[in-house]
């Protein structure tokens, strides 16, 4: 904490006990890098400047504003929380309430818990994992169950009760700058006389990991259908990635038989989490609409901005418009 006084990171949420922006910078950062979240977040905050407002909005209003930060599920629960917020009257102020929020885990509810209403619950990311099993050299893997519950209950245990939030902003900073992942500051580091992986060797071996689930290739096609200055986008459905996002024509719904189409790009590789997609682009321009299913919808060109899309989407659009 004495590191921290003097090298903490300027965020906007930092400092403030509004639980509603905290909420939504832990929200928007889950597998985001803080300098992109930053932008989102102020957009959000100008956006919905109130809990009451991001509940009184639409998913697509949410989904749009969210376009390109990736794991849309996120913008999905983020939306439903504050409705449940909305009708309890206000954020919970336990553990127990804010963990009963749509997306919001055990990390995320000791985060806002902490920060907004000096609960004494320690909120350990990957920066508090990475310190304490290099400081302690602890090699149960951070990954699981085992691990989650070993760190929690030190962080817990090293957690001053006056100042919870403080110390977990603390933890996630100095993990974040100075005992980053690769090439970690031992030298300058205020921990360095007593910290076991360094004195063993073992700093660039820890924390230990299991290893993660087999990425998956996935093959997809798409066409930008023209018709008379309108195009072809239906909602991805539930239980599929990008759901609630709007896509042009998949070529799992309409095969092309009898047209003629331009191949813009063939192969683009997209990588998400668990599965590389492989994208081929099309443009088709038609005379007449052609028989689609049912769920697509046929919008003006200029009003493509209005409809959330992912990224993969929005690749495919800088290639229609070079066309």
């Amino acid at each position: 904490m004495d590191w921290y006084a003097s090298h903490s990171r300027d965020l906007p949420w930092r400092g403030i006990r509004d639980a509603y922006g905290i909420w939504l910078s832990e929200i928007i950062l889950q597998q985001t890098r803080v300098e992109q979240g930053r932008d989102y977040w102020h957009r959000f905050m100008q956006r919905f400047p109130r809990v009451e407002d991001l509940a009184a909005a639409s998913e697509d209003e949410v989904l749009l504003l969210w376009q390109g930060l990736g794991y849309y599920s996120r913008a999905r629960n983020l939306h439903t929380a504050a409705r449940q917020i909305v009708e309890l009257g206000g954020f919970p102020q336990t553990i127990e309430g804010l963990r009963r929020l749509k997306g919001v885990g055990d990390y995320t509810a000791a985060a806002v818990g902490s920060m907004a209403f000096g609960l004494p619950a320690a909120a350990v990311d990957g920066n508090g994992f990475r310190v304490m099993a290099r400081y302690f050299g602890i090699d149960t893997p951070i990954n699981s169950s085992a691990g989650k519950q070993t760190f929690t209950a030190l962080a817990n245990e090293l957690l001053p009760a006056d100042q919870p939030g403080t110390f977990n902003q603390a933890m996630m900073d100095f993990g974040a700058l100075q005992c980053t992942p690769q090439s970690p500051h031992c030298m300058q580091c205020p921990l360095a006389e007593t910290c076991t992986a360094l004195r063993e060797g073992r700093v660039e071996t820890l924390p230990v990991k299991l290893r993660k689930t087999a990425v998956k290739t996935r093959r997809m096609g798409y066409v930008y259908l023209r018709c008379h200055g309108e195009v072809a986008i239906h909602r991805r459905p539930a239980g599929d990635i990008w759901q609630g996002l709007w896509e042009p024509v998949n070529l799992d719904d309409w095969q092309m038989e009898g047209y003629s189409p331009v191949l813009l790009r063939k192969e683009v590789k997209h990588v998400l989490t668990h599965r590389i997609l492989l994208a081929d682009f099309y443009l088709l321009e038609t005379e007449t609409r052609p028989a689609l299913p049912a769920d697509y919808i046929w919008v003006k060109e200029d009003a493509l901005d209005d409809y959330g899309k992912p990224r993969l989407i929005e690749i495919m659009l800088e290639e229609v418009s070079k066309a």
